[in-house]
């Protein structure tokens, strides 16, 4: 399909991440479904590009405004071949601080609304045998440091769900990539962003200093949206797109440092870790394998 016949339907897209991928892709001559709960601020974003830009009403953690939402893009376009589940709310905070309904909300917006709206469009991509999922998670997808647990564990949760489904639906011609960025200069650290309920004075010394880091940073961050916008697009446009897109030198850094302390504790318990097994007992590697998109002519 060439790719200005290609429909994308894009959450979040008022502002920061979706905003900018869905600006970069009108400009290309694509069709667009604008959605976020700031309708205001799509219609300014549509207006120049007549019916090739529809611009929709949506909470993401809505089920029934997802539903319709669906329904129209459908009606108006035909098809949906990108979802780009951009929508999505940060976090900062010691996990005792949060009410049990912050954490819930969390999960609600980061993980809950992007796996259902997913589910929604699904039947359609297969009918299609083709589609393309962008899933925006963060480095906080794959790696945690204290002050973002409410942030991370929806992060994490989408991450795993979108691996699993990125080998299920792979031979249907669907394909899924993760995208996980760093810092980057958005609305993150801004008004939006979830403050705990309950500040507790034990906790300033752990997360102080990250309250300082991500407010003190706001709308000075490295990271260009528009930049992202066209990496991703690359990404789709791919015809070997990377399961994981991760994005930011400060990503790449955090992430290698993390890891390596991980894979460095692994390996001082591994031993230990392997002679768990029942004494005499064989054990079988686990079953694996990595999905393979079908082959079109």
């Amino acid at each position: 399909m060439a790719a200005k016949d290609r429909v994308w339907f894009i959450t979040g897209a008022s502002s920061g991440f979706g905003k900018a991928l869905a600006e970069a892709v009108l400009s290309r001559g694509e069709r667009v479904v604008l959605a976020a709960r700031r309708v205001d601020r799509l219609i300014d974003i549509a207006q120049p590009y007549g019916d090739r830009a529809l611009a929709l009403p949506l909470d993401v953690t809505d089920g029934e405004q997802r539903a319709r939402a669906v329904d129209a893009s459908v009606r108006h376009f035909g098809r949906i071949d990108v979802l780009a589940n951009i929508a999505g709310r940060g976090s900062v905070g010691a996990v005792e601080e949060f009410a049990p309904e912050q954490l819930r909300d969390q999960l609600e917006v980061n993980f809950f609304a992007a796996a259902e709206l997913t589910r929604l469009i699904l039947p359609l991509m297969r009918k299609q045998r083709s589609g393309h999922i962008l899933n925006l998670t963060s480095v906080g997808g794959v790696v945690s440091l204290g002050g973002f647990g409410a942030y991370c564990a929806g992060k994490f949760a989408l991450e795993g769900w979108s691996d699993a489904l990125r080998d299920e639906v792979a031979p249907f011609g669907i394909r899924v990539t993760i995208v996980e960025p760093g810092n980057f200069r958005t609305e993150f650290a801004g008004g939006v962003n979830l403050r705990p309920e309950n500040r507790l004075e034990a906790y300033r010394q752990v997360i102080g200093p990250v309250e300082d880091f991500l407010y003190g940073q706001s709308g000075r961050q490295a990271g260009d949206p528009d930049k992202a916008a066209a990496l991703m697009i690359e990404a789709v446009d791919s015809p070997n797109p990377p399961g994981r897109l991760m994005m930011g030198k400060d990503a790449f850094d955090l992430y290698d440092r993390l890891i390596a302390a991980r894979q460095k504790e692994y390996d001082e318990w591994r031993s230990r870790g392997e002679a768990t097994a029942f004494d005499g007992a064989k054990a079988l590697p686990i079953h694996f394998q990595r999905g393979q998109a079908e082959q079109h002519p």
